[in-house]
């Protein structure tokens, strides 16, 4: 579990028919290993204030980062980094 740098914010965002509960197991695992996790709040009435609530979350956290989407919300975040120009890695 050592792959990031102990300063690693871990931003996760849940999918459609879910909420920031959707990640209650993966959360406190992730904080044991020295990671800083959030859940950004993604309010699933549109794409832009998805994409939007997604770069407020964002733009809250500070060092290195990752951002683990589920599938449903995986478009939230293509958009947003197509829109940022900022490279992507998805599996």
């Amino acid at each position: 579990m050592n792959a990031y740098p102990e300063n690693s914010t871990i931003v996760l965002v849940h999918g459609a028919w879910a909420d920031g509960s959707y990640w209650t197991n993966v959360i406190l695992p992730l904080q044991r290993h020295g990671l800083k996790v959030t859940c950004a709040p993604i309010p699933l009435t549109s794409l832009t204030d998805d994409v939007a609530a997604l770069n407020r979350a964002l733009e809250r956290t500070s060092g290195p980062l990752v951002v683990i989407a589920a599938v449903a919300s995986k478009e939230v975040e293509l958009h947003r980094v197509q829109r940022s120009k900022e490279p992507l890695c998805s599996e």
